[in-house]
């Protein structure tokens, strides 16, 4: 297996289905959907559907009904780094390589392009429910669209981001008030894994897991969001804008504790290969094996943007 060209080949079919659910740049609402659509088009990994759809495939998923909320899933991300680009949020210029949406489109607008992606992802999460009348189908659909919305709430990514926010007002009260470990592994969980859970999770149970393997699906998924997240903090360190496509340095320009401040650099970048090797060990259990999806989680732990 060439894995660079079967990545390649899988985040052109991500990128496919995504656009076939675009919404259309027309009518008195056409600026807000442009910003959208320069949003979503902005390039990216692509991770998460692809996850999502190689965790379909992994439990023996066939069909069209895990495609629209592959593109649903990938609305929610891309409207959280809308938002957290946004002056009052991480005041960031660059997003993927090039201007974040507020700069282009105005702060305004860009919070109307990040309420609209949110509401858009479950318009075009519930057009699952019309890719089959088959009962079962349709209750795994239901299910599926539940886990969806919780990981992207309050119990999920926005309940991160609420963490994140007051840890950064507790640190500007002094170091009589620091970020701890376990505040900061909740941050992680919620604002970064609880989207990978979402799409692993979501795609194991459209393709028909059940409960336990869904729960082995969730831990695996933990890992890889945090493991994610730490190499995150360390490419902030070590990466530069021409490389990440993004700032970088802006942790420390912003006296933020991090996994590598907290830890240090040599101790994080162990975690990232411990957190890795034991979602690769968890995926390697099931009975169907996919070995791409293994494989992609390793790449994922020495990534360097």
């Amino acid at each position: 297996m060439n894995f660079k060209e079967e990545l390649d080949a899988r985040t052109a079919q991500a990128e496919e289905v995504l656009k076939k659910y675009l919404p259309k740049e027309e009518g008195y609402q056409k600026t807000v959907v442009e910003a959208m659509n320069y949003s979503l088009l902005a390039g990216g990994k692509r991770l998460r559907p692809i996850l999502m759809r190689e965790t379909f495939r992994l439990f023996g998923g066939e069909g069209e009904v895990v495609e629209p909320f592959m593109a649903a899933l990938e609305m929610v991300h891309t409207y959280s780094l809308v938002h957290d680009d946004l002056p009052c949020m991480d005041n960031d210029e660059y997003r993927r390589g090039r201007k974040t949406t507020h700069v282009v489109y105005g702060e305004g607008m860009a919070v109307l392009a990040g309420d609209g992606l949110l509401n858009y992802a479950f318009e075009t999460a519930v057009k699952a429910f019309g890719t089959s009348g088959d009962g079962e189908i349709l209750g795994r659909t239901a299910k599926a669209l539940s886990v969806f919305a919780k990981k992207a709430g309050i119990y999920g990514m926005i309940g991160g981001q609420t963490a994140d926010i007051e840890a950064e007002d507790r640190e500007a009260g002094g170091p009589e008030q620091p970020v701890t470990e376990e505040l900061l592994l909740f941050i992680h969980e919620h604002k970064t894994a609880a989207l990978i859970q979402s799409a692993m999770m979501t795609g194991a149970i459209l393709a028909g897991a059940g409960e336990e393997e869904i729960r082995r699906i969730e831990k695996c998924a933990y890992n890889i969001g945090i493991a994610f997240q730490i190499q995150d903090d360390i490419l902030d360190v070590t990466s530069s804008l021409e490389v990440l496509g993004k700032a970088v340095g802006s942790d420390e320009k912003n006296h933020k504790t991090t996994y590598v401040t907290l830890k240090g650099m040599e101790q994080a970048k162990r975690d990232v290969e411990s957190l890795s090797g034991e979602a690769v060990d968890i995926l390697a259990s099931f009975s169907g094996r996919n070995e791409f999806l293994e494989e992609l989680v390793r790449q994922l732990a020495g990534r360097e943007k």
